[in-house]
């Protein structure tokens, strides 16, 4: 009976030991949005090659809008690198939710597909909208988050991406109060959401 109670004791043991390994496994548990390599993630970019060696393709990890913790990634200019770093570790830190983060090159290039899949995305060798300049995209030097629940708002009342929609109240938006905002302006940021001619509340640069 004495052998019996102590291998009762043991498997109970084991059960309650198996139980908390799992449970702290979930607890860690990382959902993988991106994991790819630099040439993956550069693939078909009409982007010079001075430019591309000023490139840095940085791993992030994010509380996304299913309260778990995801990892994605950032294709972003070596001389940001910093601050894109820190920005993110309080975000993450804040639990400020982020939908994912993949390097636009699983999207063809494609600024409008990227946004409406609420992707956040760094380096991107395109114009601006509507004009022949390059955009602080093509260099790394800006960033979009949350694009879709943070879109463009421009005068005439439209808005991009078309599936957008922006409610200051609703979690992962921005607005000139919101911790985000401050810790990219307090860095020598700009934030599209004061910009004059509309209002580019995803989007976030820094031009030196």
């Amino acid at each position: 009976m004495r052998n019996v109670h102590k291998k009762s004791i043991y498997l109970l043991f084991l059960i309650v030991s198996f139980a908390f390994l799992s449970m702290k496994n979930k607890e860690v548990e990382i959902i993988i949005d991106s994991q790819m390599t630099f040439e993956e993630a550069t693939k078909e970019t009409k982007a010079p090659k001075e430019v591309l060696d000023s490139m840095i393709l940085l791993d992030i990890k994010y509380y996304s809008f299913d309260h778990k913790i995801h990892s994605g990634q950032i294709l972003i200019n070596k001389s940001v690198k910093r601050d894109i770093q820190e920005i993110f570790k309080r975000i993450l830190d804040e639990k400020f939710p982020i939908n994912k983060a993949i390097p636009i090159s699983k999207y063809n290039w494609s600024d409008d597909a990227s946004m409406e899949d609420n992707n956040t995305s760094a380096f991107n060798y395109r114009n601006i909208a509507g004009t022949n300049r390059l955009s602080n995209h093509s260099f790394g030097r800006a960033i979009d988050i949350n694009p879709q629940i943070n879109p463009v708002l421009h005068k005439d009342g439209t808005i991009s991406p078309s599936n957008g929609k922006y409610e200051i109240s609703k979690t992962g938006t921005f607005s000139q109060n919101n911790f985000v905002v401050k810790e990219f302006l307090e860095r020598g940021w700009r934030w599209g959401g004061n910009f004059s001619q509309y209002k580019d509340n995803h989007h976030f640069d820094k031009t030196n």
